[in-house]
């Protein structure tokens, strides 16, 4: 195998003997300069083939064991669906597992749809959303919120039938709109340059369309974190006043109100990818 790449120094993009590129994970492997002839296969744990380019940024983002854990786990789980998933599919769920975790140690929990009623459609998916919770609190001693089962049921479900999903949230003819503006706005206050072929926008734009969602069917986040949203609002005031003008202009222009809630949801996804510059 030719370590072609380094993305960091326990992940590369490699090449195998059949010439077909691939992303390997083992301990160390990305550390030696590249290119160079791995000998010793033992050291890869894991490979994927068919990784889309927009998601190589993301492994550098998700914690190596978490994307470890998630491959982990989806070999059982891909026993039991009666779908394929895809092998992009590992990367979006570990980040969404990381950012769970991440809520989790920062005690902000979010409002979910009922899981007794999702249950009733989705039974297999919401069964695996409880495994991969228990999962993670076996794993990484965190104790994800119970309706955190919803969020895990949501990323299998809607894999099913991304396009299905999406037209029947009834906002797919305004839908481009609104996200555009809420980037132009975001351009504008922050002062950087939003880059919309990277999978941390592809990120961005699917937390736009949940909120979106809720919004237009009056599912307003219903949640405990008021305290945290006026902590959030003095620690990062700059994304707290673009949040502002997205509001006012959702609210000029389609009469949509964003509570409290929804801006604390709002900041903290700005946040997340504005840290680094770009989204």
């Amino acid at each position: 195998m030719i370590v072609l790449k380094k993305i960091n120094n326990n992940v590369a993009i490699c090449k195998d003997n059949n010439q077909r590129e691939l992303i390997a994970f083992g301990k160390g492997i990305g550390f030696p300069a590249t290119p160079y002839e791995l000998t010793d296969l033992k050291k890869v744990d894991r490979t994927f083939y068919d990784v889309s380019e927009q998601y190589l940024s993301l492994l550098n983002d998700i914690p190596y064991e978490i994307i470890q854990f998630t491959a982990d786990q989806m070999l059982w789980v891909q026993d039991e669906l009666p779908y394929e998933t895809g092998v992009n599919f590992v990367f979006t769920l570990a980040d969404h597992i990381a950012f769970a975790i991440e809520r989790a140690g920062k005690g902000v929990y979010v409002h979910m749809p009922s899981v007794y009623e999702m249950e009733i459609n989705y039974p297999l998916e919401v069964k695996i959303g409880r495994k991969f919770v228990a999962a993670v609190r076996n794993k990484f001693q965190v104790k994800l919120p119970k309706n955190e089962v919803q969020g895990i049921a949501m990323h299998f479900i809607n894999v099913q039938d991304y396009s299905k999903a999406e037209n029947a949230f009834g906002i797919e003819q305004h839908y481009e709109e609104l996200l555009q503006k809420m980037t132009d706005l975001i351009e504008q206050e922050l002062d950087i340059r939003v880059k919309k072929d990277t999978f941390n926008y592809a990120r961005f734009a699917t937390h736009v369309q949940y909120l979106l969602k809720r919004i237009f069917e009056n599912k307003h986040i219903d949640s405990d974190n008021l305290l945290m949203y006026k902590s959030i609002q003095e620690e990062y005031p700059e994304i707290a006043k673009c949040v502002d003008n997205i509001c006012s202009y959702y609210k000029k222009e389609w009469a949509l109100e964003l509570s409290e809630e929804e801006r604390l949801y709002l900041i903290m996804h700005i946040n997340r990818v504005c840290s680094k510059e770009t989204i």
